[in-house]
């Protein structure tokens, strides 16, 4: 079994063992295998980071095995310098949620902590798939957990948001699997994407495509206006669930355009930047100032999360080195800066049941030790230099800058919204002097929380202080990526 497949299927195989054995009068043990689970598959994607070639952008730790071969489907996986940094980044905050949901999550454990670990499977699966069918299956696959997991755990209006994240999701997915059928007939029966990187196409097939790809990626990201369903699985999910799908999930839609929309169809790729570039921005400009006026901690996280990711999908179709590598830097960076803010907000709702702001007032007195890690990663929210956050929206304003300078004055902007929507929460929540009883009986976190949270705080200062491992490994295959959608592909 290669590196890849150990990586996907070890956190599978321990969430099935969860899902099997578990039972809730023995949480304890259940939780002990649930973390040993965790923590194997967080080791077995090490070698993958320490046996990682920087210096190609060809595929690397290829597996491929005959999967359905009456339709010439095969268990193809592969990762290259796009998709490297996610396999670990998805194992690592795996490992963080299981700590997070310790003495948390009481009912049906075993259930919970499984769902976790087959999502973290499915999600690596997506990162790693080379054949179009495989993705599409992983991809698909990751919203069943997901449902599972905001809708039994969830808030009280946990079914409604469930079915709106699937609802959403899913219709924006059934376009894509037409524009896969469309490939494969089209290759002469090949689902390798690979293979359909290099299928010449007229204008008009891959603005259809494009289109198709558009609306799977797009909602998943999300992008304005597909973006409703989000603050509301946020604010409903368990702080587990915010976590992972602000940390990962929404990757899969940016890495979707990187594999999918940008190689396959380069011509519409470059005819319709402006559309994506036009959408990105109302997402950084307008979403920060939603962001500013939320009255819920979560949703303020969950609006600042859709504007962070217009910085991605903005950096992406600038189509400069800067700019996509950027993006990549932005979304591993998000993915540790919004888990470590959902995982704040998790710490307070547990002591005190309520998100809304107006409820806390002067945390700090109370809780010194946590206000300092939140506000810390409030800060890498806000950008500040030193931190991941500012590392990616440097890199893509840089990147923005060389293509248009309007478009790069409008994107730095939302450092200006960021700062203000994040700041004004943590003086809010944090500073000041107590304002009412709950937060006068609050007692500081705990060992376990304090493991978390330090955990986050050492990745995000190591990335936003010495970024270099992140871009050495992606630099290649970002230029590979652009030289590739440079040439023009019209048939």
């Amino acid at each position: 079994m290669g590196l890849l497949s150990l990586a996907i299927w070890l956190p599978i195989a321990f969430g099935v063992l969860l899902l099997a054995l578990g039972r809730d009068d023995n949480a304890r043990p259940v939780r002990a295998l649930a973390l040993i689970g965790a923590l194997v598959s967080l080791l077995a994607t090490l070698p993958l980071i320490t046996g990682f070639d920087r210096g190609t952008a060809a595929m690397q730790f290829v597996e491929k095995m005959p999967w359905i071969e009456r339709f010439n489907l095969h268990y193809h996986l592969g990762v290259d310098g796009l998709s490297l940094w996610f396999v670990p980044l998805t194992a690592f905050i795996t490992v963080v949620v299981i700590i997070s949901a310790w003495e948390v999550i009481t009912e049906r454990v075993a259930q919970y902590m499984g769902a976790f670990l087959i999502l973290s499977g499915l999600m690596i699966g997506v990162f790693c798939a080379l054949d179009g069918m495989l993705f599409y299956v992983f991809f698909e696959a990751t919203l069943i957990p997901m449902y599972i997991i905001i809708g039994v755990w969830g808030g009280p209006r946990r079914v409604y948001a469930a079915f709106k994240f699937f609802l959403y999701t899913l219709l924006g997915s059934l376009l894509m699997l037409v524009a896969l059928v469309y490939l494969y007939f089209k290759s002469g029966g090949s689902f390798d994407i690979l293979t359909w990187h290099k299928l010449p196409l007229s204008l008009p097939v891959q603005t259809l495509l494009f289109v198709a790809f558009f609306a799977a990626f797009s909602v998943k990201v999300p992008m304005w206006p597909v973006h409703t369903w989000l603050p509301d699985a946020h604010v409903e999910a368990p702080t587990g669930g915010s976590v992972v799908l602000a940390a990962i999930m929404l990757k899969l839609g940016a890495y979707g355009f990187l594999r999918f929309s940008m190689p396959i169809a380069p011509d519409a790729a470059r005819e319709y930047d402006w559309v994506i570039i036009g959408l990105s921005l109302i997402a950084v400009l307008y979403i920060g100032l939603v962001a500013l006026v939320q009255q819920d901690m979560k949703k303020l996280v969950a609006y600042s999360s859709i504007a962070h990711m217009g910085f991605v999908t903005l950096g992406f179709f600038i189509f400069n080195p800067l700019g996509v590598a950027g993006g990549i830097v932005q979304m591993v960076s998000h993915g540790f800066v919004s888990g470590a803010m959902f995982l704040c907000i998790g710490v307070l709702y547990d002591r005190v049941h309520s998100r809304e702001i107006a409820a806390y007032g002067g945390v700090v007195n109370t809780m010194p030790r946590f206000a300092a890690f939140a506000v810390l990663f409030a800060m890498a929210n806000a950008g500040l230099p030193g931190t991941a956050g500012f590392v990616g929206e440097w890199m893509v304003i840089l990147g923005a800058v060389q293509h248009d300078f309007w478009i790069a004055a409008l994107a730095a902007t939302t450092l200006v919204f960021g700062a203000a929507y994040t700041l004004w929460m943590v003086k809010r929540v944090y500073f000041g002097a107590v304002a009412n009883d709950d937060v006068k009986g609050l007692t500081d976190i705990n060992g376990r929380e304090f493991l978390m949270l330090s955990l986050l705080a050492a990745a995000v200062l190591f990335m936003g202080l010495y970024p270099k491992p992140f871009t050495d490994a992606m630099n290649p295959a970002v230029t590979e990526l652009l030289r590739h959608v440079a040439v023009s592909k019209l048939n």
